[in-house]
C-alpha cells in the first residue's frame, strides 16, 4: 500500500475526539432529549461544542442512525440535514447521489465535489472523486455533516465534508447482531462486537447484504468488514488503527430510463443494459494508522499514515458501432487503484491577550496510482462480455497542502476561527496503448490554489449564537473529466481550469433551553469555471469550463417535543442554482462539437429549487414507538440542454417500533416505505447523453429489522 508523502501540522485540537464526557450518555439519548452545546463537532479540525462552531455543521448521533431502512446507504439516515441531498439511485453499481448547497451535482456515479472521510482518514481520492459504499453504518457514533466556507479547510473539491465516527468499543461493550428482510428479497444480517481489554479498545463491525433490487436486472451483494482500534500504551502515547474491507461483485446496472420508459413501468431495465449485460464489481481495502503523542497536553503531536486498493471491473452499454472510433477506449472499465497519504499534526494550546487559543500549521499529501485498461463489451455477435484491448494507460494524482489554523476566544462569548492552505494537485497520465489512429495520449497538469477562511461566532446570553464565515476554494476536474478533449484529438484536456468559488454564511442557532431546538442559515456561493459536459460522442464524455455559477439559499431545521409522548422534527432547503454565463454544449448523442447555446441564468440540473422533512414520533409508556416522516423535493432539471424535468414529489415512510421485554429476545422494526405507494423519480442521471436520466424511486415496501440485544 503505498503511503506517501508525509504531512506537518500544528492543529487546532483533536481531530477525532468521541464526544466528552457526559455528552456520550447524551449523543445516546432520544433525539427529543439532545442538547446542541453538550455536542461535540471535530467538522472543523477543532473539537469544540457547536454552538461555538461559526460554521453550518450537523452532529447526527448514534441514536438517530438506527431506522430509515435496512443500515445500507447513508440516505437512509441524512434526510433531516438541511442543505444535504443524499438520493438512492436504486443502482447498487453507481453509489449513492450526494450533494450539499449543490456542490458535488453533476456527479453521474460516484461522488464528487464533496470530501468524505471514515475516522479522520480521506475516502476521497486526491482528484476528488469518491464513494460511499464502503462507509459502516452498524460501527458508528456518529456523522458529522459540515456546510460553508470551513469545508476548504479539507483541500480540493470541498464543497461540503461528509464524515462518519466509529464508536470507542469501551462506551458501550457487548456483542450485536441484526437482520433485515424486506421486499425485492432484500436481506441484510449483521454483526458488531465493542469492549476494551487493558489499554485496548476494539469495535469490530461485519454486514452481508444483498437483493434482487426494486427495478429488472437490478440485483447487488455486498459484504463489508470494518475494525477500529486504539491503544494506549502510556499516557504520553494513543495509537489508532482502521481496517476497511468491500466486496461487491457483479452489482447490476439497470441503467437509466427516459421519461416514457418510466412512466410506462418504472420497475424495468432499459434495454441497453440487457442487451450487454451492464454490471460492476468493485473490491476496496484500506489500512489507516494514527499515532497522537501526548493527547491530553498542551502541545500534541499527530502522524496518520494511510494506503489501499480500490479495483472496478464495469460493462457499460456502450454501442458496438460507436466503438470503431480509434480513439474510443471500449465498453468495458477494468481500473486498478492503489492510494495511500499521510499526515503529520502539531497542535498548541494557550492564550492570547487574556483568551485561550488554539493553534495549528501543517503539511499533507496523498496519491493515487491507476492502471486503467479499457476493452471492447463484445466478442463476434456476443455482447457484455471482455473483447479486445481498446485502451492501456497508467494515470497517477497527488496532492501536496500546508495548512494554518488559529481557533481565539478573545471574550467568553467571542469566538474567531482563521485558516489557510495551499494546494497543488498534479495530474500525470503515461499511454501504454499507441496503435493507428490512436496516438500517444500521455499528459500531465498542475493544479494550484491557496484558499482562506475566517468565521466569527458569538453567544448570546440565552444560549443562542449567531455566526458570519467566508472563504474560498478550489475544484479541480477529475480524472475522467479530463481524459478526453472536446474537438476529439488525442491527450489530456489540458483547456480545462479547476473551478474556484467564493463563499458567504450568515447563521444564527438555538441549543434548545426553552425545548426547541432549532437553526437557520443564510449562504451563496460564486464559482468561476464551472466544469460542465462539452461533448458526448464514442462513448468519450469530454467536458469544459462554463463560466461563473452561483448558488444561494436558506437552511432551516428545528426539532423539539410536542408533549408528553411526542416529538416533532422539520427542516427545509431553499436553494437558487444557476449558470451566470451563456455557454455552448451539445442537444444530443453523438455530438463532436456543442452548438446548444445554454443560456445566463439556466437552472443547473440535478438540483431541487425546494427539499423539506419532516417526522412525527410517538413514544408510548412501555416499549413501543411509532415514527411517521415525510420526505419532499419540488421538480429537478435533469440536463443543461433540455427543458425536461424530474417531477417534484412528496412521499411518506411509517415505522413501527417494539423492544423486547426480555432479556436475549430482539427488538423488533416493521417499516412501510412510501406509504401511499406514490410513484416518482427517486434520482437522476445528470446530462445522460441518451436521455436516460430518470431512475425511479421504490414504490410501497415492506422491511423487519431485528436487532440483539435491543
Amino acid at each position: 500500500m503505498p503511503a506517501t508523502a508525509v504531512l506537518l501540522a500544528l492543529q487546532l485540537a483533536n481531530p477525532m475526539p468521541p464526544v466528552r464526557g457526559g455528552d456520550a450518555e447524551a449523543a445516546a439519548q432520544p433525539p427529543r432529549m439532545a442538547r446542541l452545546p453538550t455536542v461535540q463537532a471535530s467538522a472543523t479540525r477543532d473539537a469544540q461544542p457547536v454552538d461555538e462552531t461559526p460554521a453550518s455543521v450537523d452532529v447526527v448521533p448514534a441514536a438517530q442512525l438506527r431506522g430509515g431502512g435496512p443500515g445500507v446507504n447513508l440516505s437512509e439516515i441524512l434526510a433531516a440535514v438541511p442543505g444535504l441531498l443524499a438520493r438512492e439511485r436504486q443502482n447498487y453499481a453507481q453509489d449513492l447521489q450526494v450533494s450539499i448547497r449543490g456542490f458535488g451535482s453533476r456527479a453521474t456515479f460516484g461522488i464528487r465535489g464533496i470530501r468524505v472521510l471514515q475516522d479522520g482518514f480521506p475516502v476521497t481520492m486526491p482528484d476528488g472523486q469518491g464513494q460511499v459504499s464502503n462507509l459502516d453504518l452498524g460501527g458508528l457514533d456518529r456523522i458529522e455533516v459540515l456546510r460553508g466556507p470551513f469545508s476548504t479547510l479539507y483541500g480540493n473539491a470541498a464543497g461540503g465534508v461528509l464524515q462518519v465516527f466509529s464508536a470507542r468499543g469501551g462506551d458501550d461493550p457487548g456483542l450485536r447482531g441484526g437482520v433485515a428482510i424486506g421486499s425485492d428479497r432484500l436481506l441484510r444480517m449483521s454483526s458488531n462486537l465493542r469492549g476494551a481489554t487493558g489499554r485496548l479498545d476494539y469495535n469490530l463491525d461485519a454486514m452481508h447484504f444483498r437483493t434482487d433490487g426494486y427495478r429488472e436486472h437490478g440485483s447487488a451483494r455486498r459484504d463489508l468488514f470494518n475494525a477500529k482500534l486504539e491503544w494506549a500504551p502510556g499516557d504520553e502515547v494513543a495509537i489508532g488503527m482502521l481496517v476497511n474491507a468491500l466486496s461487491a461483485p457483479d452489482a447490476g446496472d439497470p441503467l437509466g430510463l427516459t421519461d416514457a420508459q418510466w412512466r410506462d413501468n418504472p420497475r424495468q431495465a432499459a434495454p441497453a443494459a440487457r442487451d450487454f449485460n451492464t454490471r460492476k464489481s468493485l473490491q476496496h481495502r484500506m489500512l489507516g494508522l494514527d499515532v497522537r503523542l501526548w493527547p491530553d497536553g498542551p502541545r500534541q503531536l499527530r502522524l496518520m499514515a494511510y494506503g489501499g486498493n480500490r479495483d472496478v471491473l464495469q460493462f457499460l452499454a456502450v454501442p458496438v458501432a460507436a466503438q470503431a472510433n480509434p480513439l474510443g477506449g471500449g465498453g468495458v472499465v477494468d481500473l486498478a487503484s492503489r492510494f495511500g497519504g499521510s499526515e503529520l499534526r502539531w497542535t498548541a494550546h494557550g492564550t492570547l491577550a487574556g483568551g485561550p487559543f488554539d493553534a495549528s500549521i501543517g503539511l499533507a499529501a496523498d496519491r493515487q496510482l491507476q492502471h486503467r485498461r479499457g476493452y471492447e463489451n463484445f466478442l463476434g455477435t456476443t455482447r457484455g462480455v471482455r473483447g479486445a484491448l481498446r485502451r492501456d494507460q497508467r494515470d497517477a494524482v497527488g496532492d501536496v497542502d500546508q495548512y494554518m489554523q488559529l481557533d481565539w476566544h478573545p471574550r467568553p462569548r467571542l469566538g474567531l476561527l482563521l485558516g489557510l492552505r495551499h494546494g497543488v494537485v498534479r495530474f500525470d497520465s503515461n499511454d501504454d496503448y499507441i496503435a493507428p489512429g490512436n496516438p500517444d495520449d500521455s499528459g500531465q497538469r498542475r493544479f494550484e490554489s491557496t484558499t482562506p477562511v475566517a468565521g466569527i461566532n458569538w453567544r448570546l446570553q440565552d444560549g443562542s449564537s449567531v455566526y458570519l464565515s467566508a472563504g474560498r476554494g478550489m475544484e479541480t476536474p477529475t480524472f475522467d473529466e479530463l481524459a478526453y478533449r472536446p474537438d476529439g484529438s488525442a491527450g489530456l484536456n489540458f483547456l480545462l481550469r479547476a473551478a474556484d468559488s467564493r463563499s458567504v454564511e450568515l447563521g444564527a442557532r438555538s441549543p434548545g433551553q426553552a425545548r426547541v431546538q432549532w437553526q437557520a442559515t443564510l449562504f451563496r456561493a460564486d464559482t468561476d469555471a464551472e466544469l460542465v459536459v462539452a461533448t458526448n460522442a464514442g462513448g468519450r464524455s469530454a467536458f469544459q469550463n462554463a463560466g461563473r455559477a452561483r448558488r444561494q439559499g436558506a437552511e432551516f431545521a428545528a426539532h423539539a417535543p410536542l408533549g408528553r409522548r411526542w416529538t416533532g422534527r422539520l427542516s427545509w432547503t431553499w436553494l437558487d442554482a444557476r449558470f451566470r454565463d451563456a455557454f455552448l454544449t451539445c442537444s444530443a448523442s453523438p455530438c463532436a462539437a456543442p452548438t446548444l447555446v445554454v443560456a445566463a441564468g439556466t437552472a443547473l440540473p440535478g438540483l431541487p429549487r425546494s427539499q423539506g422533512f419532516a417526522s412525527l414520533e410517538w413514544q408510548g409508556a412501555g416499549r413501543l414507538a411509532a415514527v411517521l416522516s415525510l420526505q419532499a423535493a419540488t421538480a429537478v432539471r435533469v440536463s443543461n440542454s433540455s427543458a425536461a424535468r424530474a417531477p417534484g414529489y412528496a412521499a411518506f415512510d411509517l415505522e413501527l417500533r417494539a423492544r423486547s421485554r426480555r432479556a436475549g429476545l430482539p427488538s423488533a422494526t416493521l417499516r412501510l416505505g412510501n406509504l401511499l405507494d406514490r410513484r416518482y423519480i427517486g434520482s437522476v442521471i445528470v446530462n445522460e447523453a441518451n436521455g436516460r436520466y430518470f431512475e425511479p424511486a421504490p414504490g410501497r415496501g415492506l422491511m423487519l429489522m431485528l436487532d440483539w440485544p435491543d
